[in-house]
């Protein structure tokens, strides 16, 4: 028998969910990568070009992987606690980090740069991105895809309506890419396979990546959540399949 769910959920409860490190769930959760190697593809591109851009660059982790940087590398972030942590981790590295809010413009000038990437951007300002990439330019970016995660989603908020299903389809975001100017040069599409081991875990997950299931509380999904930790005792763990796209477009030259 697995510990008691009133224990389970305590501790996720009191976990703190700051930053981008998802060390808490090791043990608890696992998820599958994309085959495409995403931080390595965006490393080689970044160690090719005089000057990148890295929107919505989080706690700057997946920046601060990066082998070589450009002479000119700048990133952006919106949420106070993560322009901390970024700029801590990335000024070492000389990277510019601009508290700037997601949405347009972009501070910076037009054809500023060489290369722009972005790792799970919240939105994506097409034309913003074509405005500050110079002619021949590339925009190098994985994103998360429709449904993803719906199990969890469906699971606390019940069937959703296929317009939601389909909400950040690579297809609809290469069309809007064509009509901001941009050449799509490749898009990729993978979903995979999540597995959450206790109802803490899903807890925890719920209160750090809050746009999963808006507004969620303990309280407010308690029969939700011992259903769910009675399913997990039962049958094992509760699977779900996150989806994700690389995309990759050009500005022409």
């Amino acid at each position: 028998m697995g510990r008691a769910f009133e224990e389970l959920v305590a501790e996720a409860e009191a976990a703190p969910v700051e930053g981008w490190d998802f060390s808490w769930l090791d043990g608890r959760a696992t998820e599958q990568r994309p085959s495409w190697g995403y931080q390595r593809l965006m490393s080689t591109r970044l160690a090719q070009v005089t000057a990148a851009l890295d929107v919505q660059t989080g706690g700057g982790e997946v920046l601060a992987g990066a082998a070589k940087l450009p002479p000119t590398m700048a990133a952006t972030e919106s949420w106070p606690p993560n322009v901390a942590k970024a700029t801590g981790l990335l000024h070492p590295r000389g990277v510019v980090v601009v508290a700037a809010p997601d949405e347009p413009p972009l501070p910076f000038a037009d054809e500023a740069f060489d290369l722009v990437v972005s790792r799970h951007p919240a939105t994506v300002w097409w034309r913003e991105i074509a405005r500050v990439l110079r002619p021949g330019g590339t925009y190098f970016a994985q994103h998360v895809g429709p449904a993803s995660v719906f199990e969890v989603v469906e699971h606390f908020l019940g069937p959703q309506p296929e317009e939601i299903r389909r909400r950040r389809h690579p297809d609809d975001e290469s069309a809007e890419a064509r009509e901001a100017g941009l050449e799509i040069v490749d898009v990729r599409l993978e979903r995979l396979r999540m597995e959450f081991l206790d109802v803490g875990a899903v807890v925890y997950f719920l209160r750090k990546v809050i746009w999963i299931v808006p507004g969620f509380t303990v309280g407010r999904y308690l029969d939700r959540l011992r259903e769910l930790h009675e399913r997990i005792q039962e049958t094992g763990p509760f699977v779900a399949h996150s989806s994700r796209f690389l995309i990759e477009a050009r500005k022409p030259a």
